[in-house]
């Protein structure tokens, strides 16, 4: 079956020139986005119930745009003001690069991973006998605590924010040639808002392994993967699979 529509389990780009509005232009492609999961933030008085002082962290570690901004927002909440001499320590450059929505750049101390937490090794060294203070969602990929415990620095996990299923149900008899997959949470919400989804002609398309892994535990079948070394992107990953269908 020929490819006319695709939904993507992601908000919408801001930008006019993503890969998907080229994408869409070359292959008249119907592409939707919305997103299946999002994210809310913890109440200052769950938060306390982690009995986090942030006082003793000058130091902190930086995985996502969303662990930036639930930072501050529950720090301001608590009325807890960050000091200028804290430290952050950034998973990439566009986490750190999104920190300026809080703090004076180029005032700060912050240091960045090309792509990882992991990057980041030897300057944890330089500050091992510090506190590190590790904001997350109620979802943290294992690979993360286990790196910092490889590492053998003092950290702490304080959870700011949770993922939730979003409420799907206006799309119960609206049907896609594909759906695209981003998390193991996207395929969950898809299942918790239609039970008693059944795939049949549906194409769907997942990125990364672990997303992988869950689509093959709720029995779906993966007709678009990605990354690949011949497709490095989702979109790339789309047209291929158009291309190869046109075959």
């Amino acid at each position: 079956m020929k490819v006319k529509t695709v939904l993507v389990s992601q908000p919408e780009p801001s930008n006019d020139r993503s890969p998907y509005t080229r994408l869409k232009e070359r292959h008249k492609l119907k592409i939707d986005f919305r997103p299946f999961i999002h994210v809310e933030g913890l109440s200052a008085k769950e938060v306390r119930q982690q009995k986090i002082n942030f006082s003793d962290f000058n130091n902190i570690i930086l995985t996502s745009r969303n662990a930036v901004d639930h930072f501050f927002r529950i720090t301001e909440e608590m009325r807890y003001k960050v000091p200028d001499t804290t430290k952050y320590f950034c998973n990439s450059e566009a986490v750190a690069y999104y920190l300026q929505k809080y703090v004076v750049y180029r005032k700060r101390k912050i240091y960045v991973g090309e792509k990882s937490i992991i990057d980041l090794k030897d300057i944890f060294k330089k500050f091992q006998k510090e506190k590190f203070l590790l904001p997350t969602s109620d979802v943290l990929k294992p690979s993360i605590p286990d790196s910092l415990d490889a590492m053998g620095i003092d950290w702490m996990r304080a959870q700011l924010y949770k993922t939730v299923v979003s409420d799907l149900s206006d799309l119960r008899n609206v049907y896609y040639d594909v759906l695209v997959f981003f998390s193991p949470s996207g395929i969950e919400s898809l299942f918790k808002n239609f039970p008693d989804f059944k795939q049949n002609e549906t194409r769907i398309a997942v990125y990364g392994n672990e997303t992988v892994l869950a689509a093959d535990r709720a029995k779906l079948r993966i007709d678009i993967k990605a990354p690949t070394p011949d497709t490095p992107s989702m979109t790339m990953a789309i047209e291929k699979y158009i291309a190869n269908m046109g075959k």
